[in-house]
């Protein structure tokens, strides 16, 4: 009984798809200045479903959106609400998904979709990040709208996925001050690029880039004559990283100028040097 329900309810969608599209034109595109009132939102619902299967996110969310206006503050607006979210972001239209999302959350924050609203809203900014150039407002706001999946809905099944990709996309802002730094440093411009491998070495430590930014701020700093800064960034690369590449080129790279990685002077590195090696936190 439950497979010929379960038929009799799709062969109901697609026949209200085809009448539907007939009263388009007979093309099958949406006709938006068809009046939808005569149909119930559980079959204008359908439609959205229909539309959304076959790759149409515009009609599809048309059809969501005309519920909610049709049927305000019925069980079935909310449900199309989360589906327009859904829809938008499938056809990434991240903006008006971030829209829908948002007004989920508003109108229902203790609802069951709740979490997936949120994570949602954190994937309209996350899906952007590689789009975006040095402008990394996208990521910071995915970052904090993942922070927001794990902290507030921590037993969801979206805060796991939203820990790691909170974690890349913490990574790509490093990889973003390392990008920058790179450039500053060849084109000798060294105050300006250890600058970059400071944020990195400071505020993204657990990240892929820190072993790196240690090496570079070795190449910069001997380039100033600043070997005590060099020869400090040497040793904390070789405590942390010694088994990396980075490490086998700072070393080469101090020995080749008569000095050694150990920890030297009075400097931002040198308390680093003790907070992480030694364990002096004063």
């Amino acid at each position: 009984m439950i497979g010929i329900r379960s038929g009799a309810r799709a062969i109901g969608a697609v026949l209200l798809a085809a009448s539907l599209a007939a009263c388009s034109g007979g093309s099958g595109s949406t006709d938006r200045t068809q009046s939808l009132e005569a149909y119930t939102p559980e079959q204008i619902f359908e439609r959205g479903e229909f539309e959304l299967a076959r790759g149409r996110t515009d009609d599809a969310a048309y059809y969501f959106a005309e519920i909610e206006r049709l049927y305000p503050y019925s069980n079935w607006a909310k449900r199309a609400l989360i589906m327009q979210a859904f829809t938008y972001h499938s056809g990434t239209d991240y903006e008006e998904a971030r829209g829908a999302a948002q007004r989920f959350i508003d109108f229902y924050p203790a609802d069951e979709d709740a979490a997936y609203a949120q994570y949602l809203l954190a994937l309209s900014y996350y899906d952007q990040i590689d789009e975006v150039g040095r402008d990394q407002g996208l990521t910071f706001q995915a970052l904090q709208a993942l922070r927001t999946v794990i902290e507030v809905y921590p037993d969801s099944e979206y805060a796991t996925a939203s820990i790691l990709k909170f974690d890349l996309a913490f990574d790509h802002l490093a990889g973003k001050e390392m990008e920058i730094g790179r450039y500053y440093l060849r084109r000798e411009q060294y105050t300006a690029a250890i600058n970059r491998f400071r944020v990195v070495v400071e505020d993204f430590q657990t990240t892929t880039h820190t072993a790196e930014a240690l090496h570079r701020l070795v190449e910069a700093y001997l380039s100033l004559g600043l070997v005590n800064e060099a020869q400090t960034a040497g040793a904390i690369l070789g405590y942390n990283f010694q088994s990396t590449e980075w490490y086998e080129d700072s070393y080469k790279l101090l020995t080749a100028n008569g000095l050694t990685a150990k920890d030297r002077g009075n400097n931002w590195l040198s308390q680093i040097y003790r907070q992480t090696v030694k364990g002096q936190w004063i």
